[in-house]
């Protein structure tokens, strides 16, 4: 009894000296299936079972006066995690920043541009084929590397020995409709959706109380497809998403500083924004992706029969 007693006095003590001696900082908790926190026996274990990687490609760009730098990069890498506690697929974030010139008008964004962006992530997709992966899921985490993750999908395809699926793609078959009221406002980025998404996500980083309205100047003819645009008419949305945020070199007037007081793209106030809309959304997402996953898997056995 008095041997058990000392144990556990010292190993309380070494528990105390450990804490006070460690980084006040670090909060992070080890997660599963997520490259970062893996060990090399870790990678070598779940290749046993799996031979997929899901990879979000987000960005480092303004959101307004209360969404952090990092917003893009950081939901999509929680949201590739929510899935692989579900499903075994490595979760391999290779970049944080992405395409995002039309922001540059505001501090902290950062901009690469998109060769750079398909480059790297060849070169760290090239090395997981190296190491035994070789099913790929690109997640686009950002409206502005849109082009850029269907060309990187393509250039996985054609040139490596990899397999590659777009994420919104991949999903559409397997998600459920959202049962919530239809748009009567102008609502895009660092707007509702995107707040709501991280009030889930990543909670602690939201500044709800710093978010207000903005004041948008559109050029003339822009504001004037607003109502078909918000109606979702397809078309109208088309001719306004081509047009609308881009480079201010481009001269179109439509980067975030040239249109928004604020940087938020829309005129709904994000204090409107809940946790529960975020929870909603990124829970049929998970499960979305998790039916496709069992599909793929079913029509492509891992591991390979020989």
């Amino acid at each position: 009894m008095k041997k058990t007693l000392s144990s556990l006095i010292l190993a309380c003590t070494f528990s105390l000296m450990v804490n006070a001696q460690t980084n006040p900082l670090w909060t992070e908790k080890k997660v599963k299936n997520y490259l970062p926190h893996m060990t090399v026996a870790e990678v070598k274990d779940l290749l046993t079972r799996s031979d997929m990687v899901i990879i979000p490609v987000g960005a480092l760009e303004q959101h307004g006066y209360h969404l952090p730098i990092g917003t893009d990069f950081l939901n999509g890498v929680e949201r590739c995690k929510l899935i692989a506690q579900e499903r075994d697929i490595l979760v391999a974030p290779i970049l944080m920043a992405g395409q995002s010139p039309y922001h540059m008008g505001f501090a902290g964004t950062i901009a690469l541009k998109p060769e750079t962006i398909i480059q790297v992530h060849m070169e760290a997709i090239e090395s997981l084929i190296h190491h035994g992966f070789k099913r790929f899921i690109i997640m686009n985490a950002h409206g502005g590397n849109t082009a850029l993750s269907t060309l990187l999908v393509d250039k996985v395809n054609q040139s490596t020995a990899g397999i590659a699926v777009n994420f919104d793609q991949a999903v559409a078959p397997f998600m459920e409709r959202s049962t919530g009221p239809a748009a009567t406002q102008f609502d895009r980025h660092g707007g509702t959706p995107e707040t709501s998404s991280s009030l889930y996500l990543i909670p602690s980083l939201v500044q709800l109380e710093k978010a207000v309205p903005a004041t948008l100047t559109l050029p003339d003819h822009m504001e004037k497809m607003l109502p078909e645009v918000i109606a979702e008419d397809p078309t109208a949305k088309l001719v306004f998403l081509a047009e609308g945020l881009k480079a201010e070199e481009t001269g179109k007037k439509t980067s975030s500083a040239e249109m928004s007081s604020t940087g938020v793209w829309g005129t709904r106030d994000p204090k409107e924004s809940t946790v529960e809309r975020g929870a909603a959304v990124t829970k049929r997402s998970t499960a979305a992706a998790v039916k496709f996953i069992d599909k793929w898997n079913e029509l492509r056995p891992y591991p390979e029969k020989k």
